[in-house]
């Protein structure tokens, strides 16, 4: 089974499933299940690295890791949140398409840049923001294969995690916790001070003060008398 951390094939251009992917063919209809509604094949599996498939044949890939291939413009793409857990997208424009943010696979040549333009893909030429270098994850290896030692697809482990105690995050849910800790111990506390100022100061024993150590009586309310409400006054009769 093929790491998730990216292992990569010959010469590191990329872990041994992305050729396949990028080349494989994508909204045909299913050899297995072409008389289903859906029978078209947009599917791949980063496991098996074989060809597309379609929905109906995701139960001979259980436990395998599986990305859907969706159209854009014609163009085949793939969502952020289902590719960048297995490979490295930097360097490559995003779009946002339907509210959910996607990369193309393969390149899509522009033969003529739109005015103003100051960036392009350095493979194809498309129009690009600024702080792109490619329009489509085709492009970065082919950038990768012009032998940029800067360029891969390798996953970096993060390290502002703990694996024992899950970062920051276990920090935030242990915040409230300390808060009622502190609220409780600063009621102790105002119990203590109030007791020994009505001792004006006298002395007693380790035993005398742990069996005399209770929090302050609170005074009596009376809440029948502050539930009560003023009745609508009536005049006597005549």
């Amino acid at each position: 089974m093929v790491s998730p951390y990216g292992k990569m094939g010959n010469h590191e251009m990329g872990p041994p499933w992305l050729i396949p992917m990028l080349s494989a063919s994508y909204f045909i209809p299913c050899a297995v299940h072409g008389e289903s509604n859906k029978s078209e094949c947009n599917m791949f599996c980063l496991d098996c690295m074989g060809s597309a498939f379609c929905s109906s044949c995701l139960i001979y890939h259980r436990d395998h890791r599986v990305v859907q291939i969706r159209r854009s413009s014609y163009h085949n793409v793939v969502r952020v949140n289902e590719i960048q857990k297995y490979i490295d997208i930097s360097c490559v424009q995003t779009y946002i398409i339907n509210s959910a943010k996607i990369v193309f696979l393969n390149e899509r040549p522009q033969p003529r840049p739109g005015k103003g333009v100051t960036n392009t893909c350095e493979i194809c030429c498309r129009s690009l923001l600024d702080s792109f270098r490619f329009c489509s994850l085709g492009c970065k290896l082919g950038g990768m294969k012009r032998g940029d030692p800067d360029l891969t697809f390798a996953l970096k482990l993060k390290q502002n995690r703990d694996p024992f105690f899950g970062g920051s995050e276990s920090d935030d849910s242990s915040t409230p916790k300390k808060i009622r800790r502190t609220y409780a111990f600063n009621r102790l506390m105002d119990g203590l001070s109030i007791y020994s100022s009505n001792n004006d100061g006298a002395e007693s024993s380790g035993d005398d003060a742990a069996t005399n150590i209770s929090p302050a009586t609170l005074p009596n309310f009376n809440h029948r008398n502050a539930r009560r409400r003023k009745g609508i006054p009536h005049r006597a009769p005549f």
